[in-house]
């Protein structure tokens, strides 16, 4: 399987991936209350019993049916296509929403973990071409690949938002959930149901998930950040000070 890793929105496909994905990660990235944490699993794991109940129920047939209705209901090229014992494909569209840098691999290869720490554009998307057997996991590791994006998968969860009772609602999805079964059952209106990419709910950062590079790039960045505010700020005040300078000599008549 290839990535694009271009910046652009496009799209990817995991249709053809036969990839097993194993993670290692060391520590949680965020550390919570054990009771919130149980809570949020217990949730997850409702949700995707749900889903996994609801899929059995439908024959091969009712989701023949369904993306029929599917494919006339879309206002683009983005359908959906039938295939063996009730497996199909189609596309997702998922939103980039990082609020913290990531860390980008150097090489196409991957062999270089220790590239640049930036900021993705928010709001950027890509649309990705899966089949219904791929989980969201599969599709946050498809994502980073995407955008080579070195860091560990665990420090992301997919979203999904969705208006009711005229607010919008925002969700995180269990790691087992099928996302291309979750756009079909919603129709293909953005409107009901888009995906979200975003970090796992914030908590008190373990820095020592953090590799020494990432770290080091980290530093680099809040060094940038602290100059430019520094340097902001000197402007304002010297816009101040000139500002009332000018408010004194008119005070005195022009007098120095």
């Amino acid at each position: 399987m290839t990535w694009n890793s271009t910046m652009s929105s496009g799209y990817s496909s995991l249709e053809d991936d036969s990839e097993e994905y194993f993670f290692t990660a060391r520590t949680s990235f965020f550390k919570k209350p054990l009771g919130k944490v149980a809570e949020s699993k217990d949730a997850e794991e409702k949700e995707e019993e749900k889903e996994r109940r609801l899929r059995i129920q439908l024959s091969p047939d009712e989701i023949r049916l369904k993306i029929e209705q599917y494919n006339t209901l879309t206002r683009d090229l983005l359908k959906m296509s039938p295939g063996v014992g009730g497996v199909y494909t189609g596309f997702i569209k998922v939103q980039m929403d990082l609020r913290r840098p990531v860390t980008v691999r150097r090489g196409r290869g991957g062999g270089d973990a220790a590239g640049e720490a930036f900021y993705l554009p928010r709001g950027v998307s890509n649309t990705l071409h899966i089949s219904s057997n791929n989980t969201v996991r599969q599709v946050i590791v498809a994502l980073l690949n995407k955008f080579t994006v070195a860091d560990n998968p665990a420090k992301y969860a997919l979203y999904k938002r969705y208006h009711r009772d005229e607010q919008v609602s925002l969700c995180k999805l269990a790691d087992g959930e099928h996302p291309l079964f979750l756009r079909l059952s919603a129709g293909p209106d953005d409107d009901t149901l888009a995906f979200v990419l975003r970090e796992q709910q914030t908590g008190e950062v373990l820095w020592d998930a953090f590799s020494v590079p990432e770290l080091r790039n980290f530093l680099r960045i809040l060094d940038k950040e602290e100059t430019e505010q520094k340097e902001a700020l000197l402007r304002r005040y010297d816009v101040y000070r000139r500002s009332l300078k000018e408010a004194l000599k008119g005070a005195r008549g022009g007098a120095p």
